[in-house]
Formats: structure tokens, C-alpha cells, sequence
């Protein structure tokens, strides 16, 4: 979107990055919740020391997602017409990432949690093992091979061009 001012970049920058969060904040919520319930259940008196660490890493973690993924939203509300848009954005993003890495770790624990009191320790690792590489390689891997000069393509044909003043134009993604 080459025409577009700085202002009008940073509100649609803002409304993408909450458009992503939505997806990420609800499966965060649902695993929250059910986390919230786990020690409830007859069987959590049952769990050796290292299940209730999984389980503690678990919670802390969607805990932590959860934060930082409603914090852009609340911080909008905060800064409403303070003309902080960009900062907000910049913000957003790195919560969006913490967010990201926050939901990997609950994800992974959770699975292991589960996974080492059905069957064994061993399967459980492998598993989370699998689990966190492939969140690891999704969400954060494979994009970076996306980025400017860091994947085959280097700079020729990335979602930056150059303006014709030579300075990068912002792709959506920002």
C-alpha cells in the first residue's frame, strides 16, 4: 500500500496483528480454562512431583499467553487518540511473538502432562519433543526463512520493495 500515510499503515498494521491475535487468544482461553479445572479432578491427588511441575509450567504459561495477547487491546484502550499508533503496533508485535512462544510451552507441557499420565514418561517426552519443534518450525522457523535476505530468495521479490526514494515500503506484516 504504497499510498498510504504513516497513520493509515500503523492502523492497518494494528488491525491485522488483532485480527492474528483473535485466532491465537481463543485456543489460549480454552486451554486456560481447562488447566484452571485439572487440579479439581479426583485424580490430580494421584500425580508424582514431576507431573505437578509439567502441570505448574502448563499453567504459567497459558497464564502468560494470555496476557500477552489481550495486552495489545487493553493498551489500545489506554492509549485511545494519544497518537501512539506506531509504538502500539511496534508493542503489539512483540507480545504477538511472547504470546506465540508462551502458547508453544503451555501446548507442549500440557500434551506431556497428559501424554506421561496415560502412558509413560518416555512416549511423553518424544512427543513434547515433536510438538515443540514443529511450533518452534511453523510459527517461528519457516517465517524467518521468509525474511529479507535470510531465505534462498534474499532481497529479489520480498514482500519489501523499494519506494522510489530507496527507502523500504512496509509490507503488511509489519
Amino acid at each position: 500500500m504504497k499510498n498510504e500515510s504513516h497513520q493509515e499503515r500503523a492502523d492497518r498494521n494494528f488491525v491485522e496483528l488483532l485480527q492474528g491475535a483473535r485466532v491465537a487468544v481463543t485456543g489460549v482461553q480454552v486451554l486456560f480454562a481447562f488447566l484452571l479445572t485439572v487440579p479439581f479432578s479426583t485424580g490430580f491427588s494421584r500425580l508424582d512431583q514431576a507431573d505437578r511441575w509439567l502441570y505448574f509450567a502448563a499453567l504459567l504459561s497459558a497464564a502468560f499467553a494470555s496476557i500477552c495477547y489481550i495486552a495489545p487491546p487493553a493498551q489500545h484502550r489506554v492509549l485511545f487518540r494519544q497518537g501512539r499508533k506506531e509504538t502500539l503496533v511496534r508493542r503489539s508485535n512483540v507480545y504477538g511473538i511472547l504470546g506465540a512462544l508462551a502458547l508453544a510451552v503451555s501446548m507442549t507441557t500440557s500434551t506431556m502432562f497428559v501424554i506421561d499420565y496415560l502412558f509413560d514418561a518416555t512416549l511423553a517426552w518424544i512427543a513434547a519433543g515433536l510438538l515443540a519443534l514443529l511450533a518452534l518450525w511453523t510459527w517461528f522457523g519457516q517465517p524467518a526463512l521468509d525474511r529479507p535476505g535470510t531465505g534462498s530468495d534474499g532481497d529479489e521479490g520480498s514482500p519489501r520493495a523499494q519506494s522510489s526514494e530507496g527507502s523500504p515500503v512496509s509490507s503488511s506484516e509489519e
